[in-house]
């Protein structure tokens, strides 16, 4: 099966996330939780790393981290490595411990930040891993939330402030009583859901995506993630980032098209939905993209999707007359 890229830059930010192997747990103990923040805050001090937020559950863990160098794969190579070796020595076991390939999604400012913070604080809440009728989630020892509301047992390389002015908070009394009541208001909205993903409308997106932010955000990740199929095998990513960068492309083999032969984006409406031009460029874009047909046929205006092969068949058999000459100018 086809990886998702690693989209790596300097100052970005991801939502980390990856599972034990067949689900089995990576945390046996407090022991191993103490001994995967020790991991965590080495790499955090080898990298630049800074962690913002995260969790740890029994068989995954999450992470909200920036890397102000380009060091994703560098350091969670280290990371997970690392934490397997010391994991199997404690317990005399071997191979595997983490679930394929981890899960990084990269993440815009504000609002999305805010988002990915939240989902990660309130992990615990909904696989119903603290007793909130006999405390709160501050109880919850492995937490970036445990650390920030009580700076005591807060972790060296835990980075609170940017969580904090997410929501337009400081790190001090009132900020931290401010963001525990809202909070509050938050594990309650998961309490009274059926479901406790659908407690936020964004969580899908979060799980589900490959990036999460603005559409000028995604559009960055995308020239990134432009640069990194120009220099590696398309098989090596997946649908969703494919999609869009074949998209991408495509727009750019119509704007070519529409130039090369006098065009201008309003003649698409009136020109016939078998225009020879149109055929060209149709069948150019299907040449060097995988963009859907319907998305051509839309794009070009060239009516129903039942003509598209006998369209593009045309082109790609000519030899000589009108055709030809056209697709010898759209190839030059």
């Amino acid at each position: 099966m086809a990886r998702k890229p690693r989209v790596e830059f300097a100052g970005a930010t991801y939502h980390v996330m990856c599972r034990g192997n067949h689900q089995e747990a990576v945390f046996k103990d407090a022991k191993d939780n103490e001994r995967f923040l020790d991991t965590l805050e080495e790499v955090s001090e080898r990298n630049g790393w800074l962690i913002h937020a995260f969790v740890l559950m029994s068989n995954h863990y999450h992470l909200l981290l920036e890397t102000p160098e380009p060091n994703l794969v560098d350091g969670m190579q280290w990371l997970q490595s690392t934490y397997t070796q010391r994991f199997n020595a404690r317990h005399k076991v071997w191979g595997h411990l983490f679930q394929g390939r981890y899960k990084a999604l990269p993440v815009d400012h504000g609002e999305y930040f805010r988002t990915v913070a939240d989902y990660i604080h309130l992990n615990p809440v909904r696989a119903h891993a603290c007793d909130l009728e006999k405390g709160s989630l501050g109880d919850y020892t492995w937490s970036s939330y445990c650390g920030l509301m009580r700076p005591a047992k807060r972790p060296g390389f835990l980075s609170v402030k940017r969580v904090l002015a997410s929501h337009g908070l400081a790190d001090d009394a009132s900020g931290r009583s401010r963001y525990r009541n809202y909070m509050k208001r938050r594990i309650l909205d998961i309490l009274h859901s059926t479901d406790p993903m659908k407690a936020d409308e964004q969580w899908q997106k979060i799980r589900r995506g490959w990036a999460y932010g603005s559409d000028g955000f995604l559009l960055r990740i995308q020239g990134v993630l432009d640069s990194a199929v120009s220099g590696k095998r398309r098989d090596s990513f997946m649908g969703e980032e494919m999609r869009m960068h074949d998209e991408q492309e495509a727009e750019k083999l119509v704007q070519h098209g529409l130039d090369l032969f006098g065009l201008q984006e309003e003649d698409l409406k009136t020109l016939k939905k078998g225009d020879d031009r149109k055929k060209v460029i149709a069948w150019y874009i299907r040449k060097k993209t995988s963009v859907r047909v319907e998305w051509i046929t839309q794009r070009l205006q060239m009516g129903v999707t039942s003509n598209f092969s006998r369209y593009i068949r045309a082109v790609g058999e000519s030899k000589q007359g009108p055709l030809w000459k056209l697709k010898s100018q759209m190839t030059i």
